[in-house]
């Protein structure tokens, strides 16, 4: 968790698995991110660079959360159930197991 900047906010993704959504929670909190920081992701509101994405990896059926981490931010014309989103890029940078 070094590579972590636990002053962030991450951008949990659940990807419509509402049952899932305390377990996610529990396992990010677990794993150093602070219950304060933990945002979930809306299409209309994206996080800024250096904030962490948190998405519920693969659905339907996650197994794991895959932490992500923002590097760029552009405009975008919001597309779908994805958003503004379609604007970030970001980097993968660590697997947690739910």
């Amino acid at each position: 968790m070094s590579q972590i900047d636990t002053t962030k906010d991450v951008y949990l993704f659940v990807h419509g698995r509402m049952d899932l959504l305390q377990k996610s929670v529990d396992a990010l909190i677990a794993n150093g991110f602070q219950r304060e920081k933990i945002v979930t992701a809306v299409p209309n509101k994206v996080g800024s660079v250096g904030d962490y994405m948190a998405m519920l990896w693969m659905p339907p059926n996650p197994d794991h959360i895959k932490i992500q981490k923002i590097t760029k931010v552009e405009p975008a014309e919001p597309v779908g159930m994805i958003g503004l989103w379609k604007g970030v890029t970001k980097e993968d940078i660590l697997k947690i197991q739910i």
